[in-house]
């Protein structure tokens, strides 16, 4: 069985990532700040060679992908499945808003209920599922190469977790910075994480809400 390598890309910032907002599933684009990270990226990807590239729909993530794609001259796959967890009843709010609003919800969430969905989102079950075989089915379909994937901190969150055997319910103890470069292997169900985090080419970013 081929190993394929992914460099999987969280998208650039947002103005709700400066204000701790909650986007979820919600179509946010790109802030000043995460425009010039995305051109960052396409100067550090720059000599490397991927065979295809993958995208998140969502326009944080295509604004993302476009300065690398048109750098390495190849066209961007969308892909709704690399979306990011939906929140449910937390989306456009903060997390200061959601633990005063609702406290039980709120409580449920940050002990990192593997089943808690929001009431009208996606539990942690169903989105570790989710990008973890997304991920997989992408790697099946390029055997023996390389692909760039742009998505979301907690598609990237999931596939960590998974290679590392991590259970959702544990604390998260690593940083998913916008726009960072994590790298990973994957060989059928063997799960491989080479490189995270990597932030040498960017001037400044923020790590993935957590509170």
């Amino acid at each position: 069985m081929q190993r394929t390598l992914l460099c999987i890309v969280r998208h650039g910032e947002t103005a709700w990532n400066a204000e701790g907002r909650v986007q979820g599933q919600l179509d946010v684009p790109l802030n000043r700040v995460g425009i010039a990270q995305a051109r960052a990226v396409a100067a550090a990807l720059q000599g490397e060679h991927f065979s295809a590239i993958y995208s998140s729909d969502l326009q944080r993530v295509t604004q993302t992908a476009e300065p690398t794609a048109r750098m390495l001259g190849l066209p961007v796959h969308l892909d709704p499945q690399l979306r990011e967890r939906h929140y449910g009843m937390f989306q456009t709010l903060t997390y200061a808003d959601v633990k005063k609003l609702h406290p039980e919800d709120y409580a449920r969430f940050k002990s990192k209920d593997p089943d808690y969905d929001f009431r009208t989102g996606e539990s942690l079950r169903a989105f570790s599922a989710r990008s973890v075989g997304c991920l997989a089915g992408l790697a099946a379909r390029h055997p023996g190469e390389s692909i760039l994937v742009f998505t979301h901190g907690g598609v990237l969150e999931m596939a960590r977790r998974f290679a590392t055997g991590a259970s959702l319910d544990t604390v998260r103890e690593f940083e998913i910075p916008n726009c960072g470069l994590n790298r990973m292997a994957i060989t059928g169900n063997d799960w491989t994480v080479l490189g995270w985090a990597e932030c040498g080419h960017l001037e400044t970013t923020l790590d993935d809400l957590r509170d």
